[in-house]
């Protein structure tokens, strides 16, 4: 079995509950997860098994023990450059080129078969769970649970808009606003599985954006930074393309750019929340891919700043 450092010293004012309200309250254990300790976890008192009914008394240690589990994806050697890892958490900073995960129409040369190699690399064995999603030409911060236990308390802490996730993009034409929110609700498109489309029957779907640079020549482009107030599939893309400004080389909401950009020209840039463990605040960063970085610079180079840039 798999030790999880999920530990609560019992408080004098929590011996009014038992241990299932315990870990339900102070260490945020899910009904699901409580379940899944029947088949070859458990939970310990003082080191010794406890009953979920029972009661600890104060200064009582009680510890929860998950089963091992493990994935089972193809190693294959891809590069996998980590910004931050620990025993529960992973976070990689994206290549584009890559889904995450093996599909239908990409059963491998997925990220998580390079995770695979990387782990066996390592001696580790845990099971792959990608806590938040990025498309295939999408960059940047990519999220890896080692427990189910991370995993939830991540989807629990994105509910509650306790993450906050920022985008760099560049899009096609001169954005007007230095500054703007989008709220209109996303849905998929009736005669394509795949799309997204702003439907008033959709899921309500908020994006902000602040303008870093704009270049003007023929219809413009603009550098923008990006905040998600909600999470939904292909939000960036379908709400900036709503509104005009598709996002530069997104052939699938714009058009292809073959030209300026060999792919989408978005980068998850910094992710902030809690660590589910700690509860120490994280905030990580995504430098600007070069391929981003070098199409900014040629963009400047050939058309210009505009007057009113916020850069």
């Amino acid at each position: 079995m798999e030790r999880y450092d999920l530990i609560y010293k019992q408080d004098e004012a929590d011996t009014r509950f038992c241990v299932r309200e315990i870990l339900k309250r102070r260490l945020s254990v899910s009904t699901r997860l409580l379940r899944r300790l029947k088949y070859g976890g458990g939970v310990y008192c003082n080191g010794l098994p406890v009953k979920m009914n029972a009661r600890a008394a104060a200064g009582d240690v009680i510890t929860v023990l998950f089963p091992a589990e493990e994935s089972g994806f193809v190693p294959e050697p891809i590069p996998i450059r980590v910004v931050y890892e620990d025993k529960d958490l992973l976070v990689i900073d994206k290549q584009a080129g890559f889904v995450v995960h093996p599909t239908k129409g990409h059963p491998a040369h997925t990220i998580a078969n390079g995770l695979m190699q990387r782990m066996e690399s390592g001696g580790e064995r845990y099971k792959i769970r990608f806590v938040n999603r990025l498309d295939m030409d999408t960059t940047g911060l990519l999220i890896v649970g080692k427990n189910a236990y991370c995993q939830e308390d991540f989807a629990r802490q994105a509910a509650e808009n306790k993450v906050t996730k920022r985008y760099e993009a560049i899009v096609t034409g001169l954005v007007e606003a230095d500054a703007g929110r989008i709220a209109l609700p996303i849905g998929k498109a009736a005669e394509d599985a795949l799309r997204r489309v702003v439907r008033a029957d959709g899921f309500p779907s908020e994006t902000r954006y602040r303008v870093l640079e704009r270049f003007a020549c023929g219809r413009g482009y603009t550098h923008l930074e990006l905040e998600l107030g909600t999470g939904r599939t292909h939000q960036i893309r379908v709400h900036l393309a709503h509104i005009g400004h598709a996002v530069l080389g997104d052939a699938l909401y714009g058009e292809a750019a073959p030209l300026l950009a060999k792919r989408q020209a978005l980068h998850a840039a910094e992710l902030i929340f809690r660590h589910p463990r700690t509860k120490e605040l994280l905030r990580l960063f995504a430098p600007l891919p070069r391929d981003m970085e070098q199409l900014c610079k040629r963009l400047r180079a050939e058309c210009g700043r505009a007057d009113n840039d916020n850069g």
